[in-house]
């Protein structure tokens, strides 16, 4: 109707053609059906959704389905955004621990990461590099030393559950022989690896435990040779801190000894017969009270540890060959470390070459994570 008035020859004023074209305007808004208060509602509820997202970058030192220590830190930030519905999260795998890593820390905070989980140990000092340029960003590490006021450290007091795995080893071993295959002689890998021939010791006095570096965090030709030499050399149970354990719970399930697994319970399908038990670490609820407190503005830069008193680690599941009455015995363990009755390690302790570590009526607690460079007596190796 209104074209056709347009192509009409003029019989009006244009002051009147005016008024008309008014007139008309305020009638078409007037029968304009208003929005839908629903509608309404709906699309306040989307911005204050796209405003209240909390964006939270990790990045991996390898495969994110490693069955080992990238998968258990991704299962962790599943399960908070699981928790936390707001939070999106920005993934890298297989990131090197170099100058690398500070490009990918740079560009998710270009997507807008407020928090980063730096999640490999040689992350420490690219992620220190970058905190320092954006201190509006909160970083995390796993078993970090160094501290600034936006970066922060955690990690699972994993030796205290190494110590409850090494009671399932020495009661399983048939030969007294066990074995221990890691990367690096870092601290908290080398008090594991005491803590762990500790609890095989204190049920069967006699066991040794061998230990490789085969300095690779994920080299599975080495962690393949390192298991068949250890079964060669008698090892009957094989554990390992490596970032993807699986050839090592797969080679010595195809060499028919045990395996005692590590970072995640997801490694028990990889031997169904020879699994003992494992240390897993559930960083889930960890996650979700980190990334709470930077969305709450009560970051605290500290060195957060935490062991089997805590949800930060557990024993994965006990396999066939571990005994109702180990389990039991492990189950008291647990206990008498958690109400303090039990002190791991309660001296006096030597270390492998004879020298008084820990003196009688001392004992060493959690700072061994940060600080132990020897091995106990009855390891057999060299920490460099």
């Amino acid at each position: 109707m209104f074209q056709r008035q347009q192509n009409r020859p003029h019989r009006f004023s244009g002051r009147a053609v005016v008024a008309g074209l008014l007139l008309l305007t305020a009638l078409i808004t007037a029968c304009q059906p208003a929005a839908p208060a629903a509608q309404a509602g709906e699309a306040a509820a989307a911005g204050e959704a796209a405003a209240a997202e909390f964006v939270v970058g990790a990045l991996h030192v390898g495969a994110i389905t490693d069955a080992g220590y990238n998968q258990a830190h991704h299962d962790g930030l599943l399960e908070m955004q699981k928790n936390l519905p707001n939070v999106k999260i920005v993934e890298a795998e297989n990131v090197p621990e170099s100058a690398d890593a500070e490009r990918v820390m740079e560009n998710m905070i270009q997507q807008g990461a407020k928090v980063i989980f730096a999640q490999s140990f040689g992350y420490l000092d690219p992620a220190l590099a970058v905190a320092e340029k954006h201190p509006e960003v909160y970083f995390q590490h796993p078993a970090g030393f160094k501290l600034a006021p936006n970066l922060a450290t955690y990690w699972g007091n994993n030796f205290e559950a190494m110590y409850l795995a090494g009671i399932a080893a020495g009661q399983a071993t048939q030969t007294n022989k066990l074995g221990f295959i890691t990367a690096f002689p870092i601290p908290n890998i080398l008090a594991s690896l005491n803590a762990f021939q500790l609890g095989a010791k204190s049920v069967n006095p006699d066991v040794t435990t061998t230990l490789v570096i085969n300095g690779a965090w994920v080299d599975p030709v080495k962690e393949a040779a390192a298991t068949n030499a250890l079964a060669d050399a008698g090892v009957d149970v094989v554990t390992m801190i490596v970032d993807s354990p699986i050839t090592v719970v797969q080679t010595a399930e195809e060499r028919g000894i045990y395996s005692i697994g590590f970072h995640s319970a997801a490694l028990k399908e990889f031997a169904p017969e020879g699994w003992l038990t494992g240390v897993a670490y559930t960083w889930g609820p960890l996650y979700t009270r980190l990334a709470q407190a930077a969305m709450d503005g009560t970051f605290v830069s500290e060195h957060l540890r935490g062991g089997v008193e805590t949800d930060f680690l557990t024993l994965a599941d006990f396999g066939p060959a571990v005994t109702e009455e180990t389990q039991q015995l492990i189950a008291e363990q647990k206990a008498a470390i958690i109400s303090g009755d039990l002190k791991i390690f309660a001296g006096p302790i030597y270390d492998n070459q004879g020298n008084l570590k820990i003196a009688e009526g001392e004992a060493g607690g959690i700072e061994l994570l940060d600080t132990t460079d020897w091995l106990v007596e009855g390891v057999i190796g060299q920490t460099n």
